[in-house]
């Protein structure tokens, strides 16, 4: 971020701030974070620049969900959701749907599980194995809060079983823990 600035490169610098942000709201400082995080946005986009806007809303709506802000983070997602359709920059599509869904599950609506299939769907079509985990580990959650514990084991076991490598990553990490969760209430 320091060269970016010294150098002029408003787009990357403003893309740090973005991200720095992000990474102190995961680390707990969640109001701190995304005050950078909206400081690094509002920057963003005065570079005049559309590309990743569908990206930095969703991680701006994802640090809202984990300060239990849902209210704040849903219509981040909207746009997000809307410049994915506009622009076709689909790569973090199944990600926003997921998202929507967790901040439903936060403001106790009932679409959420809806969201999680919609992501589902859009991991499957585009292949990203990645997405379609963690899409599978929400909705899997979900299925278990609902006494479908079942169908919650197979879903995320089927998607588990196809990863050879990444064991150590955080999302195959806790999919491994719900599915021992689910196997264990067998």
């Amino acid at each position: 971020m320091t060269l970016a600035t010294e150098q002029g490169f408003a787009f990357w610098s403003t893309t740090g701030t973005i991200l720095r942000g992000w990474a102190l709201s995961a680390q707990g400082q969640g109001a701190e974070g995304i005050r950078q995080m909206r400081q690094g946005l509002t920057a963003w986009r005065a570079t005049g620049a559309a590309i990743s806007l569908p990206n930095w809303l969703g991680l701006l709506a994802e640090a809202y969900g984990r300060v239990e802000q849902p209210a704040e983070g849903l219509p981040l997602l909207e746009e997000a959701l809307v410049a994915v359709h506009s622009t076709g920059e689909r790569f973090y599509e199944a990600e926003l749907h997921r998202l929507k869904g967790e901040l439903l599950l936060l403001a106790t609506d009932k679409e959420a599980e809806a969201c999680f299939q919609q992501a589902l769907a859009v991991a499957r079509r585009q292949q990203a194995k990645s997405w379609e985990l963690r899409t599978a580990t929400s909705l899997a959650r979900l299925w278990q809060q609902q006494g479908k514990r079942e169908e919650a084991r197979q879903l995320l076991g089927d998607i588990y079983g196809w990863f050879t490598e990444g064991f150590d990553t955080a999302d195959l990490k806790d999919a491994k823990a719900l599915l021992e969760e689910l196997e264990d209430g067998r």
